[in-house]
């Protein structure tokens, strides 16, 4: 046994679980990438995530079965875990062919486990143990909820997965989005955890399917507001065809803001970074364009009392954009521990 490695582990282990105690909501890619940098920095993680999704492998599950869907929630497991390789690789495979086509085995070992155990907190509780997760993974809520949006030119627009494709359609922006039922009541350890953080990050990930339906369940946004936590937004680096088509970076806070409260938000942090042409043709070629501050919103924000954070901020593997997770939580965690210190 090599003692110097055991005990590098057992500081940085220890080092961790001191860490600060940030709360991360939202869902979708954004959200699994920002907690696989976060947990090289702190073990107190919680990630609460929407369940609003209806499409793909999660909405089969959801339909056939009457459970809420798996998929964001699989994907911010296994960004926490600490477990091999070929575990996750098996837990991402997607079937091929027949009747599973499409289809994730690691929700179908949610959906497993939520059979076994008759209850979807209970199964991710399980899930958690199995895969060595490093702080908490949290459903929003326990209700089945559905989200609709409402276009500026007045269509409603009823499920998460039909949102960007009527919104392409119509031609028309989103005014906001709801859920139903309007009453749907957070989990107890959400609203714990959101009250002990130090930090509470909102983002990344798609504004109104993954972000905002968080914002929509019952006395979270005074959950939000009341907490001495610092309050982070994070913008996703490129706009989403539509969702988010033409947005800046102020048209991305007042969303949220319009879904919550003024003064909810103390920070945001956005990406300066230019982004190569050949990855930038593809995304446009989809209708997608880099979302870049200008000085002209940074003033506006200040007036707003939101500070803003800017940096090169961009990671691009297989020409797909994502934050740099790394970069991204460094920002956070010294954040928090300057606050801390004030």
């Amino acid at each position: 046994m090599n003692f110097n490695n055991t005990n590098v582990r057992n500081n940085k282990r220890k080092a961790l679980t001191t860490g600060p105690k940030i709360v991360v909501i939202g869902g979708g890619t954004g959200l699994s990438v920002l907690l696989r940098g976060l947990k090289e920095y702190t073990s107190n993680i919680t990630a609460i995530v929407t369940v609003a999704d209806d499409g793909g492998g999660s909405g089969i599950l959801r339909e056939d079965l009457g459970m809420l869907p798996p998929g964001d929630i699989r994907s911010c497991l296994l960004a926490l875990a600490n477990t091999e390789p070929a575990m996750e690789k098996l837990l991402q495979h997607r079937f091929k062919e027949g009747r599973l086509k499409g289809q994730s085995f690691g929700n179908l070992f949610i959906a497993a486990m939520n059979e076994i155990h008759g209850n979807f907190e209970t199964a991710i509780k399980e899930m958690s143990n199995v895969l060595a997760v490093t702080g908490k993974v949290l459903p929003m809520t326990l209700e089945d909820v559905k989200l609709y949006a409402k276009l500026e030119d007045e269509h409603i627009v009823e499920g998460e997965s039909n949102i960007p494709i009527k919104n392409g359609e119509f031609g028309s922006k989103i005014s906001h989005v709801f859920i139903r039922p309007e009453k749907a009541k957070p989990v107890d350890e959400a609203i714990n955890a959101i009250r002990e953080a130090d930090c509470i990050v909102l983002g990344p990930g798609s504004l109104y399917t993954s972000v905002i339906p968080n914002l929509l369940v019952e006395g979270i946004v005074n959950l939000i507001d009341d907490s001495s936590a610092i309050k982070i937004y994070i913008p996703n680096v490129m706009t989403q065809p539509g969702e988010t088509d033409c947005y800046n970076v102020l048209d991305h806070v007042r969303a949220i803001i319009k879904h919550s409260k003024e003064g909810i938000l103390n920070y945001i942090i956005t990406n300066i970074e230019m982004i190569p042409e050949e990855t930038l043709d593809k995304y446009q070629k989809d209708g997608a364009k880099a979302v870049i501050i200008t000085e002209e919103e940074e003033k506006i924000l200040a007036d707003m009392n939101i500070k803003v954070i800017k940096d090169k901020l961009i990671d691009i593997k297989k020409n797909y954009i994502r934050h740099d997770a790394i970069k991204l939580s460094e920002i956070i965690v010294d954040l928090v521990m300057r606050e801390k210190r004030n």
